[in-house]
């Protein structure tokens, strides 16, 4: 029986041959630990009865006082249902479209088409939801819009669409995906890129038609990129578009509108009792982070990369 061959042994690393890549990642580390890491000390509000006049340092320290205001602020089983349900329709039906879209997008066989579209799909990414929320409410004025004028031009009676509790979550759902879809399939033709075009033309020899190569050959070569992308996205479910639902907003449809990051802003600066945001806030990172763990390791023992 053959000895199986020792491991050879790594060469030691000589840190004095790498200190111009060393010295090209100190701005980088040092804007992880200033703007990342550094804020993480401010935690500690969610433990005292905090006072700007006293500081960090001189605020009373009462515990876990403030989470228990939290969760027996009426408000708060509203906000959670808000939150989660917004959160959890966005990832179901705005998560596959994306990769739809790019398998779509990656059948065109004109390359300037392409580009074109690629390029039209990601522009929304980049206007502000100020922006985006207040075309919308131009197209669905009640005076002049035009969905208004073609509802009366069909007999029915014009709707004040921006008030109306129903129409909140569906609205938001969609003009999230409109906006992002584009720009979220990107990575996804970054990946199609990647697969060996020989696997293609080993699948044509066999007879397989494009819609069998696109199941056994271009889905299985973007698997570990949906995995990962879905890992990220899943402790995302405790957060929302913090920027559309604040836009979106109003005493009408407050109900429907208040999520946690609407809460935290509400409570923490429109009514200074900034204890009580940050132990929201604490709330929600700690959630976040016990999701991505566990989708993580669920998705390692299936025989998946993590990210970590």
């Amino acid at each position: 029986m053959t000895k199986p061959r020792p491991r050879a042994a790594r060469p030691p690393i000589r840190w004095e041959r790498q200190w111009m890549l060393l010295l090209m990642a100190v701005p980088g580390v040092l804007t992880l630990l200033l703007f990342n890491y550094g804020p993480m000390f401010g935690t500690v509000v969610a433990f005292q009865n905090f006072k700007i006049a006293n500081g960090f340092f001189g605020s009373e320290f009462v515990g876990l006082a403030n989470f228990r205001r939290l969760f027996d602020d009426p408000m708060m089983p509203l906000v959670i249902r808000n939150t989660l349900g917004l959160s959890l329709l966005k990832l179901l039906l705005g998560f596959p479209l994306p990769i739809l879209f790019a398998l779509l997008l990656n059948e065109i066989r004109s390359i300037r088409y392409k580009r074109v579209v690629q390029t039209v799909s990601y522009l929304p990414h980049f206007v502000s939801w100020l922006i985006v929320i207040g075309m919308f409410q131009k197209l669905l004025a009640v005076e002049d819009g035009v969905v208004n004028r073609m509802l009366v031009s069909f007999g029915m009676d014009k709707i004040n669409f921006m008030v109306q509790p129903w129409f909140m979550w569906p609205f938001a759902i969609l003009s999230d995906m409109w906006k992002e879809t584009g720009w979220n399939a990107i990575i996804y033709l970054a990946a199609l890129t990647s697969i060996n075009m020989d696997l293609y033309e080993a699948a044509t020899v066999d007879g397989a038609g494009r819609f069998k190569q696109l199941l056994h050959v271009t889905l299985p070569g973007i698997r570990p990129t949906i995995v990962i992308l879905l890992i990220l996205a899943v402790p995302g479910v405790v957060s929302s578009n913090v920027d559309q639902m604040w836009v979106l907003g109003n005493l009408a449809v407050r109900d429907v509108t208040e999520v946690i990051d609407t809460y935290v802003l509400r409570t923490g600066i429109g009514s200074t009792q900034y204890s009580l945001a940050a132990a929201a806030g604490l709330v929600k990172s700690v959630i976040s982070v016990i999701l991505l763990v566990t989708v993580n390791t669920i998705s390692k023992k299936m025989g998946e990369e993590g990210v970590y």
